[in-house]
């Protein structure tokens, strides 16, 4: 999904590129997002066809602005025709195959396949009273509609969003049908009864997942697309490079602030991967950073872009949902992980910058500030929206709207960008596009929690988790974080937590942890998927632009992502982390820099540079204490603040010795 999928200037580009390299670049970006990318692998229209599915597009964006407000319809009714509408524009966008380049080309199975799975969910839409009174006493040709709708939402899956989902609900509804048979051997009896739970109710298809989608999701999407426009990635990147470009190492700096600051809106780990390292990447290897670092420390940080507040990949709103709590709650309670994630890779960053005496971005090269303090009126729509969410004095739909319009007003002030029709017409198809890969995700999504209820599988996974973890709740966190990566891998943000929602996080409530940390807990571990060889595809798409190995990219970024490996054990264990029963400013301030002072710790062992080069056993004294400081706790605390004093004086006098010595 992207909500800010940023499109490389290449005047940008070749600013902070050699004339060769540029070309190359700018050649190179869309292959890039075409093979890493799912969502970026769409037909190719050009000319009439091409501005017949712009206006498509865009106006299904602003139907669904239009309908989230005016509608008061069933959400059978709704909720089947929006997904009917997604099936309609995915195969306009979605080819069979990534490599189908003909251009204003639809294959005629590609059309069939549109028009019956558009009409089935388009005729339960219609006809949904009907089919809501039948109940289970739905008859054959419902049956046939059903399944065919389902049949070619799946196909549109694997098209847009891919095969590792499709395996899991494969997997899932050949156990229904098992399930179904053990207490009846009838198969069209058991295909009746998975057809209609799956298609024709609200625990199906068009259950939370979708209905979340449509209702809020949908909106900030569009938001995101009209944000984009009016050059607040530019912004962002300008502003990092004043605040650390001119430190030691300034241009991976420059990559960790503004993939944070972008993360506040944003939602693809690749596409903020291919977006921003096309400028960042280039200017860390040219500081003097290997290429597979450099990729790593964009991927890393780009990822983080889905666990930084207020939107956090869209995921917050499915969160808040499953959590029942308010959306702001779930927003503030990730802001200390978050914070401490890309603090971790700043200072693996600074410290690699040291250790290899790399020096930062000439002052005169970098931008004044008083031009920044000029566009700083582009931040408005960021902070209405923060503003109108925390107050609570409206509903999310109408915030949304607001800050849309505020974007809209923002583009027109800024004469570097300004915002024209154009680009209105773009974001709205911008929206549109990337409402289709999370639509038809969530729908899988509610597919899985579907065939979960029918079966009853969570209760029976959570038993077999229980007996195996014991008291040993730790097991338990193991065996949910490696089917978290796992899952993962291949799968957006919003479908995996929707799946580790419905699985994994009744299992960790069961063995006692807090439902907020074990909600939070499956949603990092899901996230990290992206950099975590081996198939670790923002890691993968970063060392396309850097011409590094992918592997030693995956391990890298791996490497700089490890506090979002260590944090979710400690709020699992210890939920102030996440806020919870937090009473006081000053206990939240001291968690956070003891925190961090423990995050600098795990970051120096795993560099194995501090003044000079740490021995392996100092090295892992300094992660002992770095997880105790992490540990929330003044006795815990205490030991790792000692720890690291004694190895920082040791390394620093050794230091001092060696340099006069030499």
């Amino acid at each position: 999904m992207k909500l800010f999928k940023k499109k490389v200037d290449e005047a940008v580009v070749a600013e902070n590129t050699t004339v060769a390299d540029s070309g190359d670049m700018a050649a190179d970006i869309d292959a890039v997002m075409r093979k890493y990318d799912r969502e970026s692998a769409t037909r190719i229209w050009e000319g009439t066809p091409k501005l017949v599915v712009q206006l498509l597009m865009a106006a299904f964006s602003i139907y669904c602005i239009g309908m989230t407000f005016l509608s008061v319809e069933l959400p059978e009714t709704k909720l089947a025709r929006f997904l009917g509408i997604i099936i309609i524009l995915g195969f306009l966008t979605y080819p069979a195959k990534k490599g189908s380049m003909k251009v204003n080309y639809v294959p005629w199975y590609d059309i069939v396949l549109m028009v019956l799975g558009a009409g089935c969910f388009l005729y339960f839409a219609f006809d949904a009273m009907t089919i809501i009174n039948l109940a289970t006493r739905i008859q054959t040709h419902h049956v046939i509609i059903g399944a065919v709708g389902i049949l070619v939402l799946a196909e549109l899956c694997r098209r847009c969003v891919g095969l590792p989902i499709l395996v899991v609900v494969g997997a899932l509804l050949a156990y229904a049908f098992y399930n179904q048979m053990y207490w009846n051997p009838d198969i069209y009896l058991a295909l009746k009864n998975i057809v209609y739970k799956l298609f024709y109710t609200t625990s199906g298809v068009i259950g939370t997942p979708v209905n979340v989608c449509y209702t809020y999701i949908v909106l900030f999407i569009i938001f995101g697309a009209f944000l984009e426009r009016t050059g607040i990635a530019s912004m962002f990147i300008e502003f990092a490079n004043r605040v650390a470009g001119w430190s030691s190492g300034g241009p991976a700096k420059v990559a960790v602030i503004a993939s944070a600051l972008e993360g506040m809106c944003s939602g693809s780990s690749v596409a903020n991967t291919v977006g921003s390292g096309s400028i960042t990447i280039p200017m860390m290897k040219r500081t003097g950073y290997k290429p597979e670092f450099a990729a790593a420390v964009e991927a890393a940080a780009s990822t983080g872009g889905q666990i930084m507040p207020p939107i956090m990949g869209a995921a917050a709103f499915l969160m808040a949902e499953y959590m029942n709590l308010p959306y702001m709650e779930v927003a503030k309670k990730a802001i200390l992980p978050a914070i401490l994630y890309f603090a971790g890779i700043f200072i693996a960053v600074h410290l690699e910058a040291k250790k290899l005496g790399l020096r930062g971005i000439p002052k005169e090269e970098m931008p004044k500030w008083g031009h920044l303090l000029k566009k700083s009126y582009l931040l408005l729509p960021l902070v209405l929206l923060v503003t109108l969410v925390s107050s609570g004095a409206r509903t999310m739909q109408f915030s949304a709207a607001v800050c849309i319009l505020a974007a809209v007003v923002v583009g027109f002030l800024n004469s570097e960008e300004r915002l024209t029709f154009g680009k209105i017409l773009e974001a709205l198809e911008a929206g549109a596009r990337g409402t289709i890969t999370v639509a038809v995700a969530c729908g899988m999504a509610g597919m899985i929690a579907g065939c979960i209820t029918v079966t009853g599988l969570a209760s029976t996974l959570i038993n077999a988790i229980v007996n195996v973890a014991g008291n040993a709740t730790i097991i338990g966190l193991v065996l949910t974080m490696i089917c978290c990566i796992v899952l993962g891998m291949g799968v957006p943000t919003t479908a995996n937590y929707c799946i580790m929602a419905s699985t994994c996080a009744p299992i960790l409530i069961e063995l006692g942890f807090p439902p907020v940390a074990a909600h939070f807990f499956v949603f990092y571990f899901g996230i990290v998927a992206d950099i975590t060889p081996p198939v670790a595809l923002a890691a993968y798409a970063g060392s396309a632009i850097a011409k590094s190995d992918p592997m030693k990219t995956g391990v890298n970024a791996t490497k700089l992502a490890i506090a979002a490996f260590v944090v979710p054990y400690i709020f699992a264990y210890s939920p102030t982390m996440i806020l919870e029963g937090v009473t006081s400013f000053w206990q939240v301030a001291f968690i956070g820099v003891t925190a961090l002072l423990g995050i600098f710790c795990v970051a120096a062992a795993l560099n194995g540079h501090l003044y000079r080069k740490i021995p392996m056993v100092l090295r892992l004294v300094l992660v002992a204490g770095g997880l105790c400081m992490m540990v929330p706790g003044w006795q815990t605390d205490l030991i790792g603040v000692v720890i690291m004093a004694a190895v920082v004086l040791v390394q620093y006098l050794s230091g001092k010795k060696a340099a006069q010595i030499a």
